[in-house]
Parts: C-alpha cells; structure tokens; sequence
C-alpha cells in the first residue's frame, strides 16, 4: 500500500523553513492548484510558525512511500 503525503515549504518571518503536510491529497491536484493554495495561505496569513507569519512559498512535493504490513 502506497502512503501519498503533499508536503508545501514556506518561509516564515524569521528566514526560517516551515513545512506543512497534507496527508493523501487528490491524485489529479495540479500544480496549479497547489501553487494557488500556497499562495492563499501567505496571503490569508492561515498559520504562524515560532519564527513569525509566513511570508514567502518555496516550493512543494508529493512524497510517495510504500507501506508493507508484516503478520508477525
């Protein structure tokens, strides 16, 4: 079984990376549709981190991983 996550990097205030997580996210969201989200956020100021207000989108990713169940 595949575990999906989307994982979007912002900076916050203080310079600092800041990730937030979106576990299995829909399989057709586009970059578009990504970018659009990030850019709410900062726009919105949605979250504070300990180092300030995010103020700036980096970049994002899906990380895929594949999750065996062992019967032990």
């Amino acid at each position: 079984m595949d575990k999906v996550i989307l994982e979007m990097t912002f900076k916050n205030a203080a310079d600092s990376k800041v990730n937030i997580s979106v576990d299995n996210p829909r399989e057709d969201l586009t970059e578009a549709e990504i970018k659009t989200t990030m850019d709410l956020i900062v726009a919105k100021n949605l979250f504070n981190t300990t180092g300030g207000d995010i103020v700036q989108t980096v970049g994002a990713r899906r990380v895929i991983t594949t999750v065996q169940e062992l019967e032990i």
